[in-house]
């Protein structure tokens, strides 16, 4: 099984969500984990890919954030 890389966090949902699918049509299959308190909601939700997709998947969020 090939080694997944954390490549990004954030502690917003909606965010996440539209970075999920953002990422997912330009082909990067990423895994999330929601690390947040399920009572105060505070902590981030954090991104996973595949090795090989580390590159093009952080170009691939730097695009998505500016």
């Amino acid at each position: 099984m090939e080694e997944r890389v954390l490549v990004h966090t954030t502690d917003k949902t909606h965010i996440a969500e539209m970075l999920l699918q953002y990422l997912s049509d330009n082909g990067i299959i990423a895994f999330t984990i929601d690390k947040r308190d399920s009572n105060y909601h505070f902590g981030d939700i954090e991104f996973y890919v595949m090795k090989d997709d580390v590159i093009r998947t952080k170009l691939l969020i730097n695009k998505f954030e500016s």
